[in-house]
């Protein structure tokens, strides 16, 4: 028997006392999912999700007699959250399905352990621990986790019909935990249901898109959706485009320490074409500073790597930096994918990277007179308060900000009324 007794946080007292809670009186509760596919991974454990056999109203009971908190979460479900000491625990009844349409289930309550794990999605995400701290498996994913092979738990094309977003969820697995090919079986029932994830709605979506996009290096992942039409069904704007950009921009976010951006990882795959991208936004329900960012990267101009400092800094003000940051690190990624044994290309990343410094570091100077210094000068309120402005600010940029308020002042007094 598998044991994840030593796991430090199966000897944390607080799960001791929801497994205390749960499982007396005949009841029983077990960890389930994540924690325990984690932890036999050797990866980081975050949540811990608990099934039981009791009801909710039960495990509610239970929690406050024992003065725990208990927040019915998702109780239609059979999810409770309890609530010990500040630390969440997620507690779902045990649950087999009663309908299903592809994008959603009904279900009922049991107590039936085999059949709680076959209704779920991956043998990797069927796996039980019990209070004892020993591993239940009741679908061969054991044999999975230490293969890392991800599989769909009995017929592919059966666990897919019952939801569809798991076509997604397999190639966000496998980013994540998988080696090697996907599991054949797995990738022909995927390809097979590809066109019924326009069934789905856009947040679930995109929602999984970009679990899948913040993985460490979702490189392989990809080119595998792409091998069988399934990312050209959720991102159709990469069908002429490509991934090609993947490895080298994963190289390069491990090189300088970025933090994966799922936003930038789907930039470098796709057109920086403004409707296209609105167009985007609108299909995947973006969020409205999701969609800022990729109509601030389509206005962006190109950037000549060999600008000056000081036409940068004009470029930054008449541009903002956002979207030219955003281009530039899809620059940087590029030129440094090609840099190997090339001397112009480790220049052209040289100068892309200080570029980008500048960018980062860049705050907007700000313009000294307004309106109402115009209008004090005798011009009346209307048009011509814009056009001095605007004149006056572009000269002021074109100096590279050097005219303080009382040059600005002066030259404002010199125009015509």
């Amino acid at each position: 028997m598998t044991s994840l007794a030593d796991q430090a946080w199966f000897e944390d007292p607080r799960l001791q006392r929801v497994f205390a809670l749960l499982n007396a009186d005949g009841g029983e509760g077990r960890v389930v999912g994540g924690a325990v596919r984690n932890s036999l991974m050797g990866l980081p454990v975050s949540d811990i999700d608990i099934a039981t056999t009791l009801t909710p109203d039960a495990v509610i009971e239970r929690a406050n007699e024992d003065g725990v908190k208990a927040v019915p979460t998702g109780i239609a479900h059979g999810t409770v959250t309890l609530v010990v000491e500040g630390k969440p625990f997620e507690v779902t009844t045990l649950r087999t399905d009663v309908e299903t349409d592809g994008r959603r289930a009904k279900v009922a309550f049991s107590t039936d352990w085999q059949a709680d794990a076959e209704r779920r999605d991956l043998t990797i995400n069927a796996l039980y621990m019990n209070s004892e701290g020993e591993v239940v498996d009741l679908v061969g994913g054991l044999a999975d986790v230490e293969k890392r092979n991800i599989r769909f738990i009995g017929h592919a094309a059966t666990r897919i019909a019952e939801d569809y977003l798991r076509i997604l969820r397999f190639f966000r697995f496998f980013a994540y935990y998988g080696s090697g090919r996907p599991d054949a079986e797995g990738l022909k029932a995927c390809a097979a249901a590809r066109s019924k994830l326009s069934t789905l709605s856009s947040e679930r979506v995109w929602s999984e898109l970009r679990k899948l996009l913040s993985v460490e290096d979702p490189g392989r992942a990809l080119l595998w959706m792409r091998q069988v039409a399934v990312l050209n069904e959720v991102l159709p704007e990469t069908e002429k485009w490509g991934i090609d950009a993947i490895p080298a921009l994963v190289s390069t976010e491990k090189a300088l320490g970025w933090i994966p951006d799922p936003l930038l990882r789907l930039a470098s795959i796709i057109p920086p074409d403004a409707e296209r991208l609105e167009k985007m936004a609108a299909r995947l329900k973006l969020s409205n500073a999701e969609a800022a960012y990729f109509r601030a990267w389509a206005a962006a101009p190109p950037v000549n790597d060999e600008i000056s400092a000081a036409a940068f800094d004009r470029l930054l003000y008449r541009n903002g930096a956002e979207g030219i940051v955003t281009r530039l690190k899809l620059a940087l990624a590029v030129a440094r994918g090609k840099a190997e044994g090339d001397m112009n290309e480790m220049s052209r990343s040289a100068r892309i990277g200080k570029l980008l410094d500048q960018a980062l570091a860049w705050k907007k100077p700000q313009f000294p007179i307004g309106g109402g210094d115009v209008i004090s000068t005798g011009i009346p309120a209307g048009p011509r308060v814009g056009e001095a402005l605007a004149m006056l600010e572009n000269q002021w940029v074109e100096e590279n900000f050097a005219a303080d308020r009382a040059t600005l002042l002066a030259r404002l007094k010199d125009l015509p009324t």
